[in-house]
C-alpha cells in the first residue's frame, strides 16, 4: 500500500475515534503499519496542517493519538458549544495533583497530606472519571488504593505520566506566576507573591476556606462547576 493512502487511512481513523487511538492499535488496522510509522505518520500530518494554517493537529495524549483544535480557538468554539470547559477548584487540584504525584495512595495519605477529610473532592473527581480505584493496599483493613485514570491524561494533554512536569518545574512556574503578579501590582519584592511547593508533601495543608463558595445543594458543587471538557473536533 502506498504512503499516502496509509496516511489517509491514519487520518481517519485518528478523526473518527472518541477516545485516543493507541499506536499500535493503528499499527494493526493499517495495512503495513508499525508503531514508529504511525509516529513518523502523526508527525507528517501535523507539519502538513501547520503549512496549511489549519485549525487542528494530531496530539499525543491518554497514550493515544487524538485530533485536537489548537488553543487559540478555545474562545470561540466556547461560544458555541453547550457546556463550559472542566474547572477544578483549588481543593480538588491539591487532592489531585497528591493522587498523581503519589499514586498508588489512599484517601488517609491525601487527608494527612492536606489536613482535611478528602471523602467529598474523592468522591467528585472518582465521578468525574480524573481518579480511578487501583486496588488495595495489603496492610490492615485492606484500604483502597487510588490513581489517576486516562481521562485525566486526556484532560491535561498528557501522553503518559512521564509527562508530568517534575517539582522543580512546578516551583519555577510558581515563582515566574508569583513575579509577574508583583510585577503589575508595583512591588519590589516579587518572592511575597510566590506561593511555595513542599517537596515532601506536595503543598499540604491548604483548608477547605481556600475554595470558592458553591450555592448548589450537591457537595459534589464545592468542588466542580457542573461543566464537562470542551467537545473534541470530528
Amino acid at each position: 500500500m502506498e504512503r499516502s493512502e496509509q496516511l489517509r487511512i491514519a487520518e481517519a481513523l485518528i478523526l473518527g475515534s472518541p477516545e485516543p487511538v493507541s499506536a499500535a492499535r493503528l499499527a494493526d488496522l493499517i495495512p503495513g503499519g508499525t508503531p514508529a510509522l504511525v509516529r513518523a505518520w502523526a508527525e507528517e500530518l501535523n507539519a502538513y496542517y501547520a503549512d496549511q494554517r489549519r485549525a487542528f493537529e494530531i496530539s499525543h495524549v491518554g497514550g493515544g493519538y487524538q485530533v485536537r483544535t489548537l488553543p487559540e480557538f478555545a474562545p470561540y468554539l466556547q461560544q458555541v458549544q453547550p457546556t463550559r470547559p472542566l474547572r477544578l477548584s483549588r481543593a480538588a487540584l491539591e487532592t489531585l495533583a497528591i493522587v498523581a504525584y503519589r499514586q498508588p495512595v489512599t484517601r488517609a495519605e491525601v487527608e494527612h497530606i492536606r489536613g482535611v477529610d478528602a471523602g467529598p473532592v474523592m468522591r467528585s473527581l472518582l465521578e468525574r472519571k480524573l481518579v480511578r480505584i487501583a486496588g488495595h493496599r495489603e496492610v490492615a483493613g485492606r484500604p483502597l488504593l487510588y490513581g489517576t485514570s486516562r481521562r485525566f491524561l486526556e484532560i491535561f494533554g498528557l501522553a503518559t505520566l512521564d509527562d508530568l512536569p517534575t517539582l522543580r518545574d512546578l516551583k519555577e512556574i510558581s515563582a515566574g506566576i508569583g513575579s509577574e503578579a508583583d510585577a503589575e501590582a508595583g512591588r519590589d519584592d516579587a518572592s511575597a507573591a510566590a506561593p511555595g511547593l513542599d517537596d515532601e508533601d506536595l503543598a499540604p495543608g491548604a483548608g477547605e476556606d481556600d475554595d470558592a463558595p458553591a450555592l448548589a445543594a450537591d457537595p459534589a458543587d464545592d468542588f466542580f462547576a457542573d461543566t464537562e471538557p470542551p467537545a473534541k473536533p470530528h
